[in-house]
């Protein structure tokens, strides 16, 4: 098999794994982003999430996390719920981001890439590669844009052209020469405002740069301290936050889904705050072994809503 050959055969299987979108893009430094990724350590905007620091040359370079390394494949899966369970997310006291509707999608399409990789093997012979789902020092909504899958917005997520921002994003490192993708020609997000203007936290900064130390999503899921202390109230959200999502004009065009991995596990979106205030530590563990909310435990999202009830109250 020849790049060409190679190239049709790894698109072909993405669609055929239920994967929403195959691009790729060459192997190399990440100059630019680089850059970035300094200034924004520098100014903290990392808040506790030190591992961030750490393996930079790793980070920017995908050459130096699989050696030999020539092509970065990355893949879009959709995670956008039915209607039905987004009338149910919404009328959530304490709302869960949708992201976490289902199974923890680390798990889910790492053994998506585990079988993507091994299948390559199979056809093509020997390759060297690792696959990443935000879980390792991958920059990975970078390679989406230079793999053409789209272009970062203002609100710092991956947006597809008529498909909008709710998808995950995996990556690919490979060993093999194959034929590269177009980066995204163009942003579409023009003088859009909305995603900045609907921020409680304020944490959108112009520039595409996300004070994530501000961020909700950091707030009740990243923060690992007793109590959020903040001077940016927020209301609501007890795991992550869609809001900057919720209010993109691209996401109209957001579909349901076809993963039944990531459909609602166990009576998810029909908890209320109580509930999750009286649940038992054993309960939440057995009825949510699978779920990303396991990465706040019970005792983060207790917290979270606590902080909701002393801001209701003010």
């Amino acid at each position: 098999m020849n790049e060409f050959s190679n190239t049709q055969f790894i698109k072909e299987l993405a669609e055929q794994m239920g994967f929403d979108y195959c691009g790729i893009a060459k192997a190399k430094e990440l100059t630019e982003d680089a850059k970035r990724l300094t200034q924004w350590l520098e100014k903290g905007y990392h808040g506790d999430m030190l591992y961030m620091e750490n393996n930079f040359e790793l980070r920017i370079d995908p050459r130096k996390l699989v050696p030999g390394a020539k092509s970065v494949i990355t893949f879009l899966k959709n995670y956008y719920p039915t209607d039905e369970n987004l009338e149910l997310g919404k009328a959530q006291e304490s709302k869960i981001a949708k992201y976490a509707y289902g199974e923890d999608y680390h798990e889910v399409i790492r053994q998506q890439l585990f079988e993507f990789l091994d299948t390559l093997r199979s056809m093509i012979g020997p390759i060297e590669g690792r696959g990443f789902v935000d879980s390792a020092p991958v920059l990975e909504r970078s390679w989406a844009e230079l793999s053409g899958a789209g272009w970062i917005g203002k609100n710092g997520n991956l947006i597809r052209h008529k498909a909008g921002s709710f998808f995950f994003i995996a990556t690919l490192i490979v060993d093999l020469d194959l034929i590269y993708d177009d980066p995204h020609p163009k942003d579409y997000c023009g003088g859009c405002t909305k995603c900045i203007d609907a921020c409680p936290t304020q944490a959108i900064l112009p520039n595409k740069t996300i004070e994530a130390n501000h961020c909700i999503s950091y707030l009740t899921i990243e923060l690992k301290k007793e109590t959020i202390e903040t001077d940016r109230p927020f209301k609501e959200w007890a795991f992550g936050c869609d809001i900057c999502q919720d209010v993109c004009p691209w996401n109209n065009f957001s579909k349901p889904h076809h993963e039944n991995k990531f459909k609602p596990l166990n009576g998810l979106l029909q908890m209320k705050s109580d509930d999750w205030m009286q649940i038992e530590e054993t309960t939440f563990k057995a009825r949510f072994k699978k779920s990303p909310l396991l990465r706040s435990k019970l005792k983060g999202i207790q917290r979270n809503i606590q902080f909701l009830k002393e801001q209701e109250n003010k």
